[in-house]
């Protein structure tokens, strides 16, 4: 068993569920709730649920590959490039915010980043 991996599964999963629970209610409640027009307002709302999915899914896949015998170094790194690629948006746009403390107001990278960290020590 791979233990980098499998904490990447449980946290990515972890993450999944905090995504869905809590940004449900801090950030998808408000956007219905919007003035915003009905097609955006609609878009947005499904690239919420398409999150969810991906950060789950990648979580499934990186437990089940912690059970399995290499290879699966390429999937691994793409599941990791994934999630380095969220860090990374949510820190450019929280350090171009002009705010106090802008990396507690979205602290998202603090989940993503790691998932990242632990996928990527499961295959070096």
């Amino acid at each position: 068993m791979n233990g980098w991996l499998l904490a990447a599964g449980a946290l990515a999963t972890v993450t999944a569920l905090i995504h869905l629970v809590a940004g449900g209610r801090d950030v998808v409640r408000p956007l219905l709730s919007s003035t915003l027009d009905d097609e955006p307002l609609r878009t947005l709302h499904a690239v919420w649920h398409f999150a969810t999915a991906d950060i789950l899914l990648s979580g499934v896949a990186l437990t089940a590959l912690a059970t399995r015998p290499a290879p699966y170094a390429p999937l691994v790194l793409f599941i990791a490039a994934h999630f380095l690629a969220y860090a990374a948006v949510f820190l450019v746009i929280t350090l171009r915010a002009d705010w106090s403390r802008p990396l507690l107001r979205l602290p998202q990278w603090m989940l993503l980043l790691p998932v990242a960290a632990l996928a990527g020590a499961g295959v070096l």
